[in-house]
């Protein structure tokens, strides 16, 4: 069932209050603010033939900043009470300090709305959101006999934030999320092996527990088992890669984005620092960060801070023309923020991070891409990956990939990884598909031991002379 929405200064606590606090906590301060939230969430798993997970949790607090210079002070309580409040401006004032500072202006509020505020959990009755996990595990095992194993989760949830700032102006957002993930695990001659599909985005239940939906899902999934169940032992050595459209951004995500958040490159801990206005790219090469995508799981109406997400453009025709900023290090920089301020919940407090990060279609045709790949293989599917952000080194698993040979896309690949680093891999780009996609809706970004949902998205790409480490040739 859904909850009356979330009111704390209708229920909890006086807004005229809070800002009286607020500006005390702040007074001297360069920038700060009240971020109040409420989070609810939903998992349901249904894992080879039972429910394996039906949890639903629930959450409330408050964080509140002052900042000045480069510090920071942060307190945030599960409370929302005055005594809670003024116990947390008293924290948060110590990095004040005897002030002198001057509040920075403060965010220009639009009435945009990118997603819905239903909750997506009050989309569906539990015994229906149970019976579609019955119906794809039964319907998964019906598509081969080969599978062995059937994985199927639906999870759903609504973050609900207010965010009071200094002078008094009040910002409220509702953000919904589901997901739909299937996964498969298939068995033939005593080998195993697994593939797995997802979607979701800011919207509700109903689209991804259609059956139409569910069925594509389920196929996919098997798919993928199906073409590892098949796959020869990864070559290794130095070779040129194609990337497949859409999800493979997550690799421009991980070795290219990270380095373009603005803590980083005031910090000169970046391997992009101080590259402002210089050649990065090959050309051709255009990244934007963007979070005003209507419905996709890395947009807000605006960020964490207040501050409406923007489109913005980072790396153009492979020159570096911007970095992601939240308010701190933009005012640090002496730029203007850019939207990129986010925190996982009111016990974080917020930094520069990514929403949608992806790269703009070239005029390739795909398959002309792919025939330049002389001797390499062509990765369409991604899992796990490590980037340190001071080089930009990047190790990368292929869950699904195919070698290619003479310009023909051969034999499906096992255990290939891609080894490499985002500013070399940016100059040997030697060709950019037409076919830009947006993956479907699974993201998330850890940075500094916050998670927070987003989107990539790329184009089919050429990159020349990368590491692959796998089985010997």
């Amino acid at each position: 069932m859904s909850q009356p929405p979330f009111r704390p200064f209708d229920l909890q606590i006086d807004q005229q209050t809070a800002l009286s606090v607020l500006r005390e906590a702040t007074h001297g301060a360069e920038d700060g603010e009240l971020f109040l939230e409420r989070r609810r969430s939903e998992v349901l798993a249904f894992d080879d033939g039972r429910v394996r997970t039906a949890s639903y949790d629930a959450s409330e607090g408050f964080g509140l900043r002052a900042v000045k210079g480069e510090a920071a002070g942060y307190a945030h309580s599960t409370e929302i009470s005055e005594a809670a409040l003024r116990r947390a401006a008293d924290t948060a004032r110590l990095a004040v300090g005897d002030g002198g500072g001057t509040l920075a202006d403060g965010p220009q509020p639009t009435n945009r709305r990118l997603y819905t505020d239903a909750d997506p959990m009050a989309g569906a009755e539990f015994g229906v959101k149970l019976e579609t996990l019955r119906e794809i595990d039964a319907f998964a095992r019906e598509l081969d006999k080969r599978v062995v194993q059937v994985s199927a989760t639906l999870a759903a949830s609504v973050q609900e934030v207010y965010i009071l700032r200094p002078d008094g102006q009040l910002l409220q957002d509702t953000r919904p999320m589901s997901r739909l993930n299937v996964s498969v695990i298939v068995e033939e001659n005593g080998r195993r092996e697994s593939g797995s599909s997802g979607a979701g985005g800011r919207a509700g239940l109903t689209g991804l527990i259609a059956r139409d939906h569910w069925e594509g899902a389920a196929r996919e999934a098997l798919r993928i088992a199906l073409v590892n169940l098949e796959a020869e032992a990864a070559p290794a050595g130095v070779m040129d890669v194609a990337l497949g459209a859409g999800w493979p951004g997550i690799l421009l995500h991980e070795a290219v984005g990270h380095g373009l958040e603005g803590d980083f490159n005031r910090k000169g801990s970046s391997a992009f620092a101080g590259l402002m206005g210089q050649q990065v790219a090959s050309k051709g090469v255009t990244v934007l960060d963007d979070g005003t995508i209507p419905d996709r799981r890395g947009s807000i109406s605006f960020d964490d801070e207040g501050t409406p997400s923007g489109k913005n453009v980072l790396i153009e025709d492979g020159v570096l023309v911007g970095y992601m900023q939240d308010r701190q290090n933009a005012r640090l920089m002496g730029v203007a923020p850019t939207g990129n301020g986010r925190r996982e919940s009111f016990a974080h407090i917020p930094m520069p991070r990514m929403t949608n990060t992806y790269m703009l279609s070239g005029e390739a045709d795909p398959g002309d891409v792919v025939a330049e790949v002389q001797d390499g293989i062509y990765a369409v599917g991604f899992g796990g990956g490590q980037v340190d952000i001071t080089n930009g080194k990047f190790v990368f698993s292929c869950t699904e990939a195919y070698r290619v040979k003479n310009g023909k896309i051969g034999a499906p690949v096992k255990g290939a990884t891609l080894i490499g680093d985002g500013p070399t891999a940016l100059n040997r780009i030697r060709a950019i598909g037409n076919d830009m996609a947006l993956d479907p809706g699974i993201g998330n970004c850890g940075k500094a031991g916050q998670w927070v949902p987003v989107g990539v998205g790329q184009p089919t790409l050429l990159i020349g002379g990368l590491t692959v480490g796998g089985a010997a040739a």
